[in-house]
Protein backbone atom coordinates (compact mmCIF):
# COMPACT_ATOMS: atom_id res chain seq x y z
CA UNK A 1 0.00 0.00 0.00
CA UNK A 2 1.19 3.06 -0.69
CA UNK A 3 0.86 6.92 0.58
CA UNK A 4 -1.46 7.60 -2.31
CA UNK A 5 -3.59 4.80 -2.39
CA UNK A 6 -7.18 4.56 -0.91
CA UNK A 7 -9.57 2.54 0.29
CA UNK A 8 -12.59 2.55 -2.58
CA UNK A 9 -16.21 2.34 -1.02
CA UNK A 10 -19.05 1.95 -3.04
CA UNK A 11 -22.26 3.11 -1.44
CA UNK A 12 -25.67 2.49 -2.11
CA UNK A 13 -27.77 5.55 -2.59
CA UNK A 14 -31.37 5.52 -1.65
CA UNK A 15 -34.30 8.09 -0.20
CA UNK A 16 -36.41 8.33 2.80
CA UNK A 17 -38.58 11.36 2.58
CA UNK A 18 -38.50 13.22 -0.78
CA UNK A 19 -35.75 13.79 -2.78
CA UNK A 20 -33.09 14.06 0.14
CA UNK A 21 -30.12 11.05 -0.70
CA UNK A 22 -29.19 8.83 2.09
CA UNK A 23 -26.47 6.06 1.60
CA UNK A 24 -24.81 3.00 3.27
CA UNK A 25 -21.93 1.25 2.46
CA UNK A 26 -22.65 -1.83 -0.10
CA UNK A 27 -20.32 -3.81 2.71
CA UNK A 28 -23.01 -3.63 4.74
CA UNK A 29 -25.85 -4.91 2.21
CA UNK A 30 -26.75 -8.30 1.43
CA UNK A 31 -29.45 -7.65 -1.16
CA UNK A 32 -31.73 -5.77 -2.15
CA UNK A 33 -35.32 -6.86 -2.24
CA UNK A 34 -38.55 -5.16 -2.84
CA UNK A 35 -41.65 -5.34 -0.41
CA UNK A 36 -42.11 -8.75 1.05
CA UNK A 37 -44.49 -10.78 3.08
CA UNK A 38 -44.65 -9.56 6.53
CA UNK A 39 -45.35 -11.15 9.63
CA UNK A 40 -46.41 -8.51 12.50
CA UNK A 41 -44.39 -8.99 15.69
CA UNK A 42 -46.64 -8.01 18.92
CA UNK A 43 -45.08 -5.37 21.21
CA UNK A 44 -42.50 -4.43 19.04
CA UNK A 45 -40.89 -1.02 18.41
CA UNK A 46 -43.22 1.35 15.91
CA UNK A 47 -40.36 1.75 13.35
CA UNK A 48 -40.26 -2.61 13.23
CA UNK A 49 -42.98 -3.49 10.91
CA UNK A 50 -42.17 -7.23 10.82
CA UNK A 51 -40.09 -9.83 10.08
CA UNK A 52 -39.80 -11.71 6.83
CA UNK A 53 -38.32 -15.08 5.52
CA UNK A 54 -34.45 -14.34 4.29
CA UNK A 55 -32.62 -17.71 3.31
CA UNK A 56 -34.69 -19.41 5.79
CA UNK A 57 -34.01 -17.22 8.46
CA UNK A 58 -36.69 -14.91 10.58
CA UNK A 59 -35.59 -11.12 9.88
CA UNK A 60 -36.60 -8.64 11.54
CA UNK A 61 -37.66 -4.90 8.65
CA UNK A 62 -37.56 -1.55 10.20
CA UNK A 63 -39.00 1.16 8.25
CA UNK A 64 -36.31 3.62 8.32
CA UNK A 65 -37.69 6.24 7.66
CA UNK A 66 -40.02 6.32 10.92
CA UNK A 67 -36.93 5.26 12.82
CA UNK A 68 -34.84 8.31 12.30
CA UNK A 69 -38.51 10.54 12.70
CA UNK A 70 -39.69 11.21 9.40
CA UNK A 71 -43.53 9.65 8.83
CA UNK A 72 -43.90 6.37 8.12
CA UNK A 73 -43.97 5.06 4.69
CA UNK A 74 -47.82 4.58 3.76
CA UNK A 75 -49.49 2.12 1.97
CA UNK A 76 -48.76 3.96 -1.54
CA UNK A 77 -45.14 3.87 -1.11
CA UNK A 78 -45.03 0.40 -0.51
CA UNK A 79 -46.04 -0.47 -3.86
CA UNK A 80 -42.59 0.51 -5.00
CA UNK A 81 -40.50 0.50 -1.91
CA UNK A 82 -37.83 -1.76 -1.17
CA UNK A 83 -36.22 -3.52 1.41
CA UNK A 84 -32.51 -3.26 1.94
CA UNK A 85 -30.92 -6.41 3.58
CA UNK A 86 -27.77 -5.49 5.53
CA UNK A 87 -25.34 -8.01 7.42
CA UNK A 88 -24.49 -5.13 10.63
CA UNK A 89 -22.83 -6.32 14.01
CA UNK A 90 -23.00 -9.98 13.39
CA UNK A 91 -27.25 -9.80 12.85
CA UNK A 92 -29.10 -9.39 9.53
CA UNK A 93 -31.87 -6.62 9.76
CA UNK A 94 -33.94 -5.52 6.84
CA UNK A 95 -34.27 -1.93 5.84
CA UNK A 96 -37.66 -0.49 4.31
CA UNK A 97 -36.97 2.39 2.20
CA UNK A 98 -38.73 4.69 -0.27
CA UNK A 99 -37.03 4.21 -3.34
CA UNK A 100 -33.27 2.90 -4.12
CA UNK A 101 -31.40 5.18 -6.04
CA UNK A 102 -28.12 3.87 -7.29
CA UNK A 103 -24.41 2.33 -6.48
CA UNK A 104 -21.51 5.03 -6.12
CA UNK A 105 -17.57 4.43 -5.84
CA UNK A 106 -15.44 7.04 -3.58
CA UNK A 107 -13.17 6.92 -0.64
CA UNK A 108 -13.65 8.02 3.00
CA UNK A 109 -11.32 11.37 2.40
CA UNK A 110 -14.22 12.44 0.29
CA UNK A 111 -16.74 12.11 3.23
CA UNK A 112 -16.84 15.33 5.79
CA UNK A 113 -17.74 14.74 9.11
CA UNK A 114 -21.18 15.85 10.32
CA UNK A 115 -21.37 19.46 11.17
CA UNK A 116 -21.75 19.61 15.20
CA UNK A 117 -24.37 21.77 15.18
CA UNK A 118 -26.99 18.25 14.03
CA UNK A 119 -26.11 17.39 17.68
CA UNK A 120 -25.97 13.58 19.24
CA UNK A 121 -29.35 12.80 18.15
CA UNK A 122 -28.61 12.82 14.42
CA UNK A 123 -28.41 9.60 12.46
CA UNK A 124 -25.55 10.92 10.16
CA UNK A 125 -22.47 9.91 10.97
CA UNK A 126 -21.01 11.77 7.10
CA UNK A 127 -22.01 13.63 4.52
CA UNK A 128 -20.69 13.61 0.91
CA UNK A 129 -21.00 15.64 -2.07
CA UNK A 130 -22.52 14.16 -5.09
CA UNK A 131 -23.60 15.42 -7.92
CA UNK A 132 -25.04 19.13 -6.29
CA UNK A 133 -26.24 17.12 -3.76
CA UNK A 134 -25.23 16.33 -0.23
CA UNK A 135 -25.80 12.89 0.48
CA UNK A 136 -25.69 11.29 4.62
CA UNK A 137 -24.39 8.73 5.36
CA UNK A 138 -26.90 6.79 7.87
CA UNK A 139 -25.61 6.02 11.63
CA UNK A 140 -27.31 2.63 11.75
CA UNK A 141 -25.60 1.65 14.92
CA UNK A 142 -27.29 4.52 16.81
CA UNK A 143 -30.67 3.66 14.81
CA UNK A 144 -30.42 -0.07 16.07
CA UNK A 145 -29.58 1.45 19.18
CA UNK A 146 -32.60 3.48 19.35
CA UNK A 147 -34.65 0.38 17.86
CA UNK A 148 -33.48 -1.97 20.29
CA UNK A 149 -32.03 -0.75 23.46
CA UNK A 150 -31.33 -4.05 25.15
CA UNK A 151 -28.58 -4.49 22.33
CA UNK A 152 -26.48 -2.00 24.07
CA UNK A 153 -26.48 -3.94 27.28
CA UNK A 154 -23.92 -6.43 27.13
CA UNK A 155 -23.13 -8.95 29.86
CA UNK A 156 -19.77 -7.50 31.59
CA UNK A 157 -17.04 -9.32 30.90
CA UNK A 158 -14.78 -11.03 33.86
CA UNK A 159 -11.01 -9.73 34.06
CA UNK A 160 -8.58 -11.06 36.87
CA UNK A 161 -7.32 -8.46 39.39
CA UNK A 162 -3.83 -8.86 37.16
CA UNK A 163 -5.70 -8.55 33.84
CA UNK A 164 -7.51 -5.43 35.16
CA UNK A 165 -4.47 -3.64 36.86
CA UNK A 166 -2.26 -4.65 33.39
CA UNK A 167 -4.49 -2.48 31.30
CA UNK A 168 -4.86 0.22 33.52
CA UNK A 169 -1.10 0.53 33.11
CA UNK A 170 -1.71 0.92 29.07
CA UNK A 171 -1.95 4.08 27.59
CA UNK A 172 -5.22 3.21 25.72
CA UNK A 173 -6.57 5.58 22.80
CA UNK A 174 -10.59 4.66 21.15
CA UNK A 175 -11.12 6.44 17.95
CA UNK A 176 -14.88 5.70 16.53
CA UNK A 177 -16.76 8.41 14.25
CA UNK A 178 -20.25 6.77 16.09
CA UNK A 179 -21.49 7.56 19.25
CA UNK A 180 -22.86 4.96 19.75
CA UNK A 181 -19.81 2.58 18.98
CA UNK A 182 -18.06 5.24 21.26
CA UNK A 183 -20.12 4.48 24.00
CA UNK A 184 -19.97 1.01 23.88
CA UNK A 185 -16.17 1.01 23.98
CA UNK A 186 -16.26 3.36 26.45
CA UNK A 187 -18.53 1.62 28.84
CA UNK A 188 -16.37 -1.52 28.64
CA UNK A 189 -13.38 0.13 30.08
CA UNK A 190 -15.51 2.45 32.63
CA UNK A 191 -16.97 -1.33 33.77
CA UNK A 192 -13.17 -1.88 35.15
CA UNK A 193 -12.03 1.71 35.63
CA UNK A 194 -9.69 1.14 32.85
CA UNK A 195 -8.15 4.97 31.74
CA UNK A 196 -8.33 5.76 27.91
CA UNK A 197 -8.94 8.77 25.32
CA UNK A 198 -11.36 8.50 23.10
CA UNK A 199 -11.93 10.37 19.42
CA UNK A 200 -13.80 10.91 16.85
CA UNK A 201 -12.02 11.01 14.18
CA UNK A 202 -8.83 9.27 12.80
CA UNK A 203 -6.23 12.55 11.96
CA UNK A 204 -7.41 14.26 15.63
CA UNK A 205 -5.82 10.43 16.16
CA UNK A 206 -3.03 11.01 14.42
CA UNK A 207 -2.69 14.26 16.00
CA UNK A 208 -3.20 13.10 19.65
CA UNK A 209 -0.40 10.02 18.99
CA UNK A 210 2.21 12.33 17.92
CA UNK A 211 1.55 14.38 20.60
CA UNK A 212 1.98 11.74 23.15
CA UNK A 213 4.60 10.41 21.56
CA UNK A 214 6.47 13.59 21.73
CA UNK A 215 6.05 14.24 25.20
CA UNK A 216 7.38 10.47 26.00
CA UNK A 217 3.81 9.14 26.99
CA UNK A 218 2.97 6.94 23.46
CA UNK A 219 0.23 5.67 22.87
CA UNK A 220 0.31 1.51 23.91
CA UNK A 221 -2.90 0.52 22.59
CA UNK A 222 -5.00 1.87 19.64
CA UNK A 223 -8.75 0.70 18.97
CA UNK A 224 -10.22 2.25 15.87
CA UNK A 225 -13.05 2.15 13.57
CA UNK A 226 -12.48 0.83 10.26
CA UNK A 227 -15.06 3.02 8.41
CA UNK A 228 -14.68 6.97 9.43
CA UNK A 229 -15.08 10.38 7.76
CA UNK A 230 -11.84 12.22 6.46
CA UNK A 231 -9.05 9.42 7.57
CA UNK A 232 -10.57 6.10 7.75
CA UNK A 233 -8.85 3.22 10.31
CA UNK A 234 -6.70 1.37 7.18
CA UNK A 235 -5.64 5.13 6.98
CA UNK A 236 -4.57 5.71 9.70
CA UNK A 237 -2.89 2.34 10.72
CA UNK A 238 -1.02 2.98 7.65
CA UNK A 239 0.53 6.03 8.67
CA UNK A 240 1.52 4.85 11.95
CA UNK A 241 3.03 2.21 10.49
CA UNK A 242 5.08 4.04 8.01
CA UNK A 243 6.64 6.72 10.78
CA UNK A 244 9.01 4.21 12.88
CA UNK A 245 9.85 7.45 14.97
CA UNK A 246 6.60 6.75 16.21
CA UNK A 247 6.01 3.90 18.90
CA UNK A 248 4.16 1.07 18.06
CA UNK A 249 0.95 0.76 18.90
CA UNK A 250 -1.01 -2.23 18.83
CA UNK A 251 -3.95 -1.58 16.82
CA UNK A 252 -7.09 -3.05 16.94
CA UNK A 253 -9.03 -2.18 13.74
CA UNK A 254 -13.13 -2.75 14.52
CA UNK A 255 -15.85 -2.39 12.44
CA UNK A 256 -19.58 -3.70 11.90
CA UNK A 257 -19.07 -5.46 9.06
CA UNK A 258 -18.83 -9.20 8.80
CA UNK A 259 -16.67 -8.79 5.91
CA UNK A 260 -13.70 -11.28 5.77
CA UNK A 261 -11.98 -8.44 3.07
CA UNK A 262 -12.47 -5.62 6.31
CA UNK A 263 -10.51 -8.53 8.29
CA UNK A 264 -7.65 -8.71 5.60
CA UNK A 265 -7.02 -5.64 4.34
CA UNK A 266 -6.41 -4.53 8.18
CA UNK A 267 -3.47 -7.21 8.26
CA UNK A 268 -2.21 -5.63 5.48
CA UNK A 269 -1.74 -2.37 6.70
CA UNK A 270 -0.29 -3.20 9.79
CA UNK A 271 -3.08 -3.77 12.00
CA UNK A 272 -2.42 -6.43 14.51
CA UNK A 273 -5.99 -8.10 15.13
CA UNK A 274 -9.01 -6.96 13.15
CA UNK A 275 -12.77 -7.47 15.40
CA UNK A 276 -16.39 -7.18 13.91
CA UNK A 277 -17.92 -5.00 16.83
CA UNK A 278 -19.26 -5.22 19.44
CA UNK A 279 -18.05 -8.00 21.90
CA UNK A 280 -16.48 -6.33 25.34
CA UNK A 281 -15.36 -9.65 26.23
CA UNK A 282 -13.62 -9.99 22.86
CA UNK A 283 -12.42 -6.00 22.86
CA UNK A 284 -10.50 -6.40 26.31
CA UNK A 285 -9.20 -10.21 25.43
CA UNK A 286 -7.59 -8.84 22.37
CA UNK A 287 -6.16 -5.41 24.50
CA UNK A 288 -4.22 -8.13 26.66
CA UNK A 289 -2.66 -9.99 24.08
CA UNK A 290 -1.76 -6.65 23.02
CA UNK A 291 -0.19 -6.09 26.18
CA UNK A 292 1.64 -9.79 25.89
CA UNK A 293 2.93 -9.06 21.91
CA UNK A 294 5.05 -6.38 20.22
CA UNK A 295 3.64 -4.31 17.79
CA UNK A 296 4.72 -5.05 14.32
Amino acid sequence: MTEGSAVPQKLLLFRLAGNRLSALGTLKIREILTLQRLTQIPHSHPAVIGTMNFRGSAVPVIDMAAAVGYPPLDAEAHKTASIIVTDIQRQEIGFLVRGVDRIVETDWKQVQAPPRALGDQAFVTGLLQIDDGLVQLMDVELLLARVYPESMHSSPPQLTDLERETLREQHILLVDDSQVARRQLADALDRENIPYEVTGNGQTALDMMMQANHDRKPVSILVSDIEMPGMDGYELTFHLRDDRSVHQPYVILHTSLNSEMSVSYARQVGANEALTKFDAEELLQAMLRGTRTEAV
